[in-house]
């Protein structure tokens, strides 16, 4: 792609800016302005409305209210919305990737793989709709019970910046399919593309009242959504302290909760693995957004024996990645997102090497300045530290291991249980270690974890519910039982 296409793309996106809020298909502003940064060019992008508490209770009283005609609509209806929504995400998808680009960071190519990702949940939830099966079970005394799965009311999502597309549609599109209304709050760095999906959402026929992208400060809304009646289910995805204090919130009121929290995900690469796959793997699971994904590889165990071997390919691998701009042809590695993020990279490395670890590529900032990194792989070290803190960028660190059982010891020594990777050929060994890996999602020869077939989740710190599949779907439904005593 030529840098004047990616230019025309960026235009795109820019039009897709809007600076108000979205409630019950009204553009509101609000008493003050959150601003939104270029984490590329370090410039300031525009703003969204500092919305009030009495702003946000209108967005939930709304979403109430619409809850019980579209709570109503036949499966097919909402099926019918679903398709029509994922056919104007096709539409404009190079705005909304440009737009990504522009608010997140990501290269060009890579927010136009997460646009058409985030729809793959559309449409897989469209198809859904109809499906929402019950069971019918004989009791011991003869009687029927008929099972029905309800939606479970006006749902609140509270979602990342690290996917601003994907993380909404994965909860909007099985809460919508379930027949649930959303408020949803955005993270304040990539509030545009949130705006944009619902505008498209709306613009394909979903009433008004069924979604509002509410901005503003985070405790203000947060409270709001939590402590309201109204709102019978939270879907949260973000940090595991953050995520204690919102179930806290959310214990008066008794709400569903799905909590997609933190991770600090183990990648093992058994002696007998096939080192091409394993290294293409850990490239593809690390080096995601400049490594800033909560299933991100966070600490590698490689067993001695083929340690050299792979060191010596994923340093070479990582050292070709191109660190871009957005919009710069070829760019794999973005910037990260703020001053923090790349505070805390440079920490972890520089504990490492402290640690008696070694930089066998990367380990600095980049060239570009700003918030670029160099693509990071470290060798030893101690990895106590990525056992219990996420990285959150480009930062490959890898250890040794000499028997199965201290590499699933270490992978399971962290208080989260997000993913977790095994690389091997041998089939007993895979299925030993997916079964003994604590965590909620497993990929085998891959460094890939999340489609939308596929219940995505933790397990210990890393939360609890799943999103995507029918499992997600079933966190959007409630079971009514009803009892037939036939005579």
């Amino acid at each position: 792609m030529t840098e004047a296409s990616l230019a025309a793309h960026a235009a795109a996106g820019r039009a897709l800016i809007r600076d108000k809020a979205l409630v019950a298909g009204h553009w509101v502003a609000g008493d003050g302005a959150v601003e939104v940064d270029d984490p590329a060019e370090r410039t300031r992008l525009g703003s969204v409305p500092r919305l009030s508490a009495a702003q946000v209770e209108e967005a939930v009283a709304q979403a109430a209210a619409a809850f019980a005609d579209w709570s109503r609509r036949k499966p097919v209806e909402r099926g019918r919305f679903l398709s029509a929504w994922a056919d104007r995400v096709d539409a404009a998808e190079q705005a909304l990737a440009a737009l990504i680009s522009l608010e997140n960071g990501k290269p060009y190519a890579e927010a136009l793989g997460e646009v058409r990702y985030a729809n793959s949940f559309i449409r897989w939830f469209a198809g859904q709709a109809e499906r929402m099966d019950g069971e019918v079970i004989a009791t011991s005394a003869g009687d029927t019970v008929l099972t029905f799965k309800e939606p479970v009311g006006p749902v609140a999502a509270i979602t990342p910046w690290n996917f601003p597309a994907a993380m909404i549609t994965r909860k909007a599109a099985a809460a919508f399919c379930a027949g649930c209304t959303v408020v949803l709050k955005p993270a304040s760095a990539t509030p545009f593309t949130a705006l944009a999906l619902a505008e498209l959402a709306l613009e394909a026929g979903l009433p008004p009242g069924a979604f509002s992208v509410v901005t503003g400060d985070q405790a203000v809304i947060g409270g709001v959504l939590t402590g309201s009646p109204l709102i019978r289910k939270l879907s949260f995805t973000g940090s595991t302290p953050v995520g204690r204090l919102l179930a806290a919130q959310c214990a008066p009121t008794l709400k569903k909760l799905s909590m997609e929290l933190g991770g600090a995900a183990p990648l093992i690469v058994f002696e007998d693995a096939d080192l091409d796959v394993a290294v293409e793997g850990t490239i593809k699971g690390k080096f995601r957004n400049a490594g800033q994904t909560c299933v991100c590889p966070n600490r590698i165990y490689v067993h001695a024996r083929v340690r050299e071997a792979y060191l010596d390919r994923l340093a070479a691998a990582v050292a070709a990645l191109k660190v871009g701009k957005p919009f710069e042809a070829g760019a794999q590695i973005g910037p990260l997102i703020d001053d923090k993020g790349l505070a805390k990279v440079e920490d972890h490395v520089a504990r490492t090497v402290a640690a008696g670890g070694r930089v066998l590529t990367g380990g600095a900032r980049h060239a570009l300045g700003g918030g670029f990194y160099q693509p990071t792989v470290l060798d030893g070290g101690d990895d106590e530290m990525f056992l219990h803190e996420e990285t959150f960028g480009p930062v490959a660190p890898v250890f040794a291991f000499d028997s199965d059982d201290e590499a699933i010891a270490r992978a399971n020594a962290s208080e989260f249980g997000l993913a977790a990777f095994v690389f091997t050929r041998d089939l007993d060994r895979a299925m030993r270690a997916a079964r003994a890996v604590e965590a909620g999602v497993l990929g085998v020869n891959s460094g890939l974890v999340s489609n939308a077939a596929n219940p995505f989740g933790g397990v210990k710190q890393s939360g609890y519910g799943r999103e995507g599949s029918v499992y997600g779907l079933d966190d959007y439904v409630q079971v009514k039982s009803v009892t037939l005593a036939l005579r």
